[in-house]
């Protein structure tokens, strides 16, 4: 199990800290596993830091979703917080 420190844009952390946002679509450049951690940096429009809530909380993929619609090399991820 690995844990993956990603950028997540400012406008999406909160549906995510709600549960409203249950899935990141990524470019699978990170052999992304179910059973990985994610831990999301928020960031503005200009890949720029910000403080959020969203830094102090893990994430868990609980399934991987590739083909179909989305282009080469890219995935679904399904994401639940992780039980501390």
């Amino acid at each position: 199990m690995k844990t993956h420190k990603l950028k997540l844009n400012i406008e999406f952390c909160d549906a995510v800290l709600r549960g409203e946002k249950t899935f990141e679509i990524r470019y699978d450049d990170r052999n992304y596993k179910v059973g990985d951690l994610i831990k999301f940096a928020a960031v503005n429009n200009r890949e720029k830091y910000i403080h959020h809530e969203i830094k102090n909380h893990t994430y868990k993929i609980t399934y991987i979703l590739s083909g179909w619609v989305l282009k080469d090399g890219y995935v679904a991820l399904g994401i639940k917080e992780a039980e501390k």
